[in-house]
């Protein structure tokens, strides 16, 4: 049923207390005022200002839970805490150690940091421990996280995999460019957790697959990308109807007006934690800024390819992600191209294979600048520079992950200069400038540059041998019916 929601007339209550409404509003309070500065009617609640494009954050009025030392000070099933060590995850990130005491505890969540510090586990922690020991009905999911990519979703979904098995809970992933049935078949089948973009949801809504009266707890991940790319009236129209007195969590890495609209309509006196998103002040990130001719840029963008080691390389459209990977793959350096021009099943299978290292340059568009991670990736270089910082810093994400170290390359031409000094200063960071030519020793001692090897290079998938009937199926029996076909192993990279 699609519930439209007004403005709320009463006051909800929380272990009695009331608190504001879904609006902000509390019962009988004027509006807040239009300027977003205080509203000293609303005992003086203020709004923090934000970072440059970001708007201003809303202060806590409930006084927040102190922050955990370790994840075995927090109340969550043994079954979890178990699964963390069996992962090897024992001490949690910053993000993770400020909002788990508070969103364990039912406490709205707006969550800020930056790309890979952690946010996954700080709401997929908090989602899993408040929904285990229940059983959804079938078509009723009993907790939802909304997320803008396909890739975003599958990541969400192999992060939090194994701890939702350890707790007896049922993942499933609902996005485009998949077999809507088979989504269908297991929101049917009951599942406790739905992680989904927005349009697939609403798809399957309409179906009848579907109905999100039971979530009691929704998680909104990387909200302004969504915002970017037109799902706003898609979100709240699917927030609209999860239970009014649920839990909202919303984290990001960065928070501009666009999402305004939701925490101020969707959060409740929400915990406000904020890690600064510039990928500026993760001290293990390099950023450097190369200065190259337009002559030059070619060259150096395939010495670089042809380095040891992964490197994801960014371009602004399809088209030009094709062509460089054809030129890579001929001269000898293992590439695949990423865009939404692929389908699914081809964006699975190249991310798998540039995660096991079968390919070891990525070219990519936007659509691989959230929601993929990857292991020891050191290396992300912007061939054709964002226009946008927020795809900047999203981009650079990629690197210097969890902990590790990484460096974001941008080559620029001299009538890019001026725009990209323009970027980085609303970006917050003070990238390294060297001018470089290809082939020079300042391009191999920043990137690991080398000469590529010229001899061309074909990827093959891997090989996978269909499902052998079963011998019963075909009326024989017997060893012939037994024999089974040698697998075939993936097939090399071939020179041509």
């Amino acid at each position: 049923m699609n519930r439209t929601r007004t403005n709320d007339r009463y006051a909800r209550t929380r272990n009695g207390a009331a608190v504001p409404g879904r609006n902000g509003k509390r019962f009988g309070s004027p509006p807040p005022s239009r300027t977003g500065g205080p509203n000293r009617a609303q005992g003086g609640r203020g709004r923090r200002p934000g970072l440059q494009g970001e708007f201003a954050l809303p202060e806590t009025v409930t006084p927040a839970l102190p922050a955990a030392a370790d994840f075995a000070e927090l109340d969550m099933p043994a079954e979890l805490l178990a699964a963390l060590g069996a992962q090897g995850v024992t001490v949690p990130f910053p993000i993770q150690a400020a909002t788990l005491p508070n969103s364990l505890a039912g406490r709205d969540v707006l969550g800020r940091g930056r790309t890979g510090s952690g946010k996954t586990l700080a709401f997929g922690l908090a989602l899993l421990a408040r929904t285990a020991g229940r059983r959804a009905e079938p078509r009723q999911p009993l907790g939802l996280v909304l997320v803008p990519t396909r890739e975003l979703a599958q990541q969400v979904t192999d992060a939090l995999t194994p701890y939702a098995r350890s707790v007896r809970l049922r993942l499933a992933t609902v996005v485009g460019g998949m077999s809507i049935g088979r989504q269908a078949s297991a929101l049917r089948g009951g599942a406790e957790i739905v992680v989904a973009t927005p349009g697939r949801l609403k798809d399957l809504i309409e179906r009848g697959d579907c109905r999100l009266g039971q979530v009691r707890v929704t998680v909104l991940d990387e909200a302004d990308q969504m915002a970017d790319m037109g799902f706003m009236p898609q979100v709240t129209e699917l927030l609209d109807q999860v239970r009014r007195d649920g839990q909202r969590m919303l984290f990001s890495a960065t928070l501009d007006r666009n999402v305004d609209l939701l925490v101020r309509r969707y959060l409740s006196d929400p915990v406000v934690h904020s890690v600064d998103p510039s990928a500026g002040a993760v001290t293990t990130m390099e950023h450097h800024v190369l200065h190259v001719h337009g002559a030059d840029k070619h060259a150096a963008t395939t010495e670089i390819a042809a380095r040891d080691g992964r490197v994801l390389m960014f371009l602004d459209t399809k088209h030009a992600v094709d062509r460089l990977t054809e030129h890579l793959l001929n001269s000898g350096v293992r590439a695949a191209a990423l865009h939404g021009g692929k389908s699914q099943p081809q964006r699975t299978r190249t991310l798998t294979q540039f995660k096991t290292g079968h390919v070891t340059v990525l070219v990519a568009t936007n659509v691989a600048a959230r929601g993929i991670h990857v292991d020891s990736l050191d290396l992300v270089v912007n061939v054709d520079p964002p226009t946008d910082h927020k795809d900047y810093l999203h981009r650079g994400g990629r690197t210097a992950r969890a902990g590790e170290s990484g460096s974001v390359v941008t080559l620029v031409t001299p009538n890019q200069r001026r725009a990209m000094t323009r970027l980085m200063a609303t970006a917050g960071i003070v990238p390294q400038i060297t001018q470089v030519r290809a082939s020079a020793e300042a391009l191999h001692r920043i990137t690991g540059a080398q000469a590529p090897s010229g001899v061309p290079v074909v990827i093959t998938a891997p090989v996978v041998e269909r499902p052998k009937r079963r011998a019963a199926s075909r009326g024989r029996r017997g060893p012939a019916a037994a024999r089974r076909v040698p697998a075939r192993r993936s097939a090399t990279d071939s020179a041509a």
